[in-house]
């Protein structure tokens, strides 16, 4: 997959992250083990993923350190896949991924929906800033920047980017005397 990204793209995490998570069975599998699922053949079954795309993929899950494989069985060697701790913090994105799906059905077409474990109310995630609660749908509140790592390319993007937002909030709005 990393024949896909730019090569200006390399130090962005957006692309980097693509790389771990961004191919289709990667994400269904993940939403998989979110669910309980351990084992290749229960992965198989829901997926209907062919085993050689299935192998594949595990082995790129593990690799990346998403899930861990361990034997949960000697006579014959069976393994099971469970999420490590930055599997785990997939978490979230998958949540938001199959929200914002929804968002975009009638609700009697979602065929999943998120709900309180407990109370069994739908839930309705977003995406927020943790220190202020304020959501991050908003693309003239929160803006990316350049962070302690960019290279002077990277610098340069972030550093136009704001000039021309500068430039559009300078100007009056349309109708405005």
């Amino acid at each position: 997959m990393s024949s896909r990204i730019r090569l200006e793209d390399r130090e962005c995490p957006l692309s980097t992250t693509v790389q771990h998570v961004g191919e289709w069975w990667t994400l269904l599998i993940l939403h998989d083990a979110f669910d309980g699922y351990t084992r290749f053949d229960q992965f198989q079954q829901s997926l209907g993923i062919s085993t050689s795309m299935l192998t594949a993929r595990l082995k790129t899950l593990v690799a990346d350190g998403l899930l861990e494989r361990r034997p949960y069985q000697t006579n014959p060697v069976r393994h099971e896949y469970v999420l490590t701790g930055r599997g785990h913090s997939l978490r979230p994105v998958i949540v938001a991924l199959a929200a914002w799906g929804n968002r975009h059905l009638a609700p009697q077409d979602r065929s999943m929906v998120l709900v309180d474990a407990e109370t069994g109310q739908e839930a309705d995630p977003v995406v927020v800033d943790a220190r202020t609660g304020k959501s991050l749908d908003d693309s003239d509140a929160y803006v990316f920047t350049a962070g302690p790592a960019a290279s002077g390319a990277m610098r340069a993007r972030y550093a136009e980017l704001e000039r021309q937002r500068r430039s559009r909030s300078a100007e009056p709005e349309p109708g405005a005397a």
